[in-house]
């Protein structure tokens, strides 16, 4: 594995947990980014991980993007330069073919919460606060954050986020659905952990065409997406994982899928 400045990442047991780290707030620096787009490019091709966990170094989880990088850019190109670096690694990550879990252990703000955004499935601790705040400093979020805001929580809420800047506790976030669950700030971890290895316990195969039939088919009009489902379902039929299974649950016992 390369030398990473701001990353830090270890396998046990098929699950990849990869912890962001700059001190003191893990802000998303260019050079971050970069970093994050080279390790997401290597895990892709990683057959040997089936989940991934993003979690922050510290007390916070990523506070937003380098507001003294911001603050330099000249001009709309600089501009737009800068945030779609930040979109193409946010879509590289949400496109991974593995399920990702953000861990989310502290304040989630700005490009911070576009990250957890794009990870498949987000648990809080109950000290977290979240939000777009992009708005207080005469900005706009610009690594995804108006475009999977509203897909997650719908137009109204998206936009009160937005164009607020508020923070919002854990509990809101719970509420409005932008994380799946809240625990004890301790039992952050231990809770990614444990639903990360229900989840590679799964056929691989099967867990990915789950992710693509929900990511393709969400900018699908509902008969087109239903057909794709079709289409990954018949390629699971055709796969080992499916024969294993079957024949497990009629044996009574715990299948031992091969990802094949």
């Amino acid at each position: 594995m390369p030398d990473y400045q701001y990353l830090g990442a270890s396998t046990q047991e098929r699950i990849c947990t990869l912890t962001i780290s700059n001190p003191p707030a893990n802000l998303l620096s260019k050079a971050l980014l970069t970093e994050l787009n080279g390790f997401l490019d290597g895990l892709a091709k990683d057959q040997g991980v089936k989940v991934l966990i993003i979690t922050g170094a510290g007390t916070f989880f990523i506070v937003g993007a380098d507001i003294k990088e911001i603050s330099g850019l000249q001009g709309e190109a600089q501009g737009q330069e800068a945030a779609s670096l930040g979109q193409m690694v946010f879509d590289k990550l949400e496109g991974l073919p593995i399920p990702t879990i953000a861990a989310i252990n502290g304040h989630c703000l700005g490009g911070g919460n576009e990250l957890a955004m794009s990870c498949s499935i987000r648990i809080a601790s109950d000290r977290a606060r979240f939000g777009q705040p992009e708005i207080n400093l005469g900005i706009m979020p610009g690594f995804g954050g108006t475009q999977r805001s509203a897909r997650l929580l719908g137009r109204s809420r998206a936009l009160e986020l937005c164009l607020t800047g508020d923070m919002v506790s854990a509990a809101a976030a719970l509420e409005m659905g932008l994380v799946s669950r809240v625990v004890p700030e301790a039992e952050v971890m231990k809770q990614a952990q444990g639903l990360a290895k229900k989840i590679a316990e799964k056929s691989r195969p099967a867990a990915e065409r789950i992710l693509r039939a929900v990511r393709e088919g969400l900018n699908l009009p509902q008969s087109e997406g239903l057909k794709l489902e079709a289409k990954l379902f018949g390629e699971v039929c055709a796969g080992q994982d499916m024969r294993e299974g079957l024949t497990a649950f009629l044996e009574k016992r715990r299948p031992k899928f091969q990802d094949k």
